[in-house]
């Protein structure tokens, strides 16, 4: 598990390219047959990445958080953005086709991930905050939550949105998920952008072809940057930061968010003649 510390706006304008990187961009997410786990000290989240090709993948219990197994005092919610697989919960085996998503509760002991026969791997994406009780197990179908249409294809952002884990649908104690698709021929997403400064944001860019790039927009909407950010690469994204983007092709993402509040809403708007 790698651990990254939490920073501070005013530290944007003194990072080059590759600290930018090395702070906010999580690259190698999804390597065969193992879990990659990056511990952010942003409210303290876990994002992880599970791809098991020859066999199943266990989760392990990383000595970093301090507990006898992962779900000691921690929740998640779990989107499978590859082939079809399966996710076990100690004596409960879910299958999780892809874009599905699983909210696995505290106390859960053992959790296997397993791919189904195919020739695409599952690839299963885990957002992990520290919990304070526990809420059942719960699998979503891709598709099936709360649906919510955005944008205009005028302005290249018409994106429809599902949530997932969130105060009106799957309960939890801190976080919320779900999966935004952008329409055909719409490229931009989250804009007009926002900042929500109660609770930290990572994104994780998925469907996105090998010789495609999403420019990821970060920072104070005042001292912006961008992050050239591949298939299968996930964002860190602060409270202060303002987080949206545009892609060279059609793309999805997985959100997800955990803090103060689960109010989907509670955002504060940065319109784009103000960004700098």
């Amino acid at each position: 598990m790698e651990q990254r510390y939490a920073t501070a706006p005013d530290q944007i304008p003194g990072m080059d390219t590759a600290e930018l990187r090395r702070r906010y961009l999580v690259e190698d997410l999804f390597v065969a047959d193992e879990v990659r786990a990056v511990y952010t000290h942003h409210d303290r989240v876990v994002l992880a990445g599970i791809q098991p090709v020859s066999g199943p993948v266990e989760l392990p219990g990383f000595p970093e958080i301090r507990s006898d197994h992962f779900f000691e005092h921690r929740e998640a919610g779990i989107v499978n953005v590859g082939g079809a697989g399966t996710v076990a919960v100690d004596a409960t085996t879910h299958k999780v086709g892809k874009g599905s998503c699983l909210y696995v509760g505290r106390g859960v002991r053992d959790v296997t991930f397993t791919s189904a026969d195919g020739d695409e791997p599952a690839r299963f994406y885990l957002f992990s905050a520290p919990a304070h009780t526990a809420y059942p197990t719960t699998l979503v179908e891709a598709g099936s939550g709360t649906v919510r249409e955005l944008g205009d294809p005028v302005t290249s952002n018409r994106r429809t949105l599902n949530q997932y884990i969130h105060e009106n649908g799957v309960r939890s104690c801190q976080v919320v998920m779900g999966v935004t698709t952008l329409h055909p021929g719409s490229m931009w997403n989250t804009m007009p952008a926002h900042t929500h400064d109660r609770r930290m944001e990572a994104y994780l860019y998925f469907d996105l072809p090998d010789d495609a790039r999403v420019v990821h927009i970060m920072g104070e909407p005042t001292q912006t940057r961008h992050l050239m950010v591949a298939d299968g690469q996930a964002v860190i994204s602060p409270s202060w930061s303002v987080h949206c983007g545009f892609g060279s092709a059609s793309y999805s993402f997985v959100w997800a968010m955990a803090g103060e509040n689960q109010s989907f809403d509670d955002m504060d708007g940065v319109p784009i003649a103000e960004m700098r």
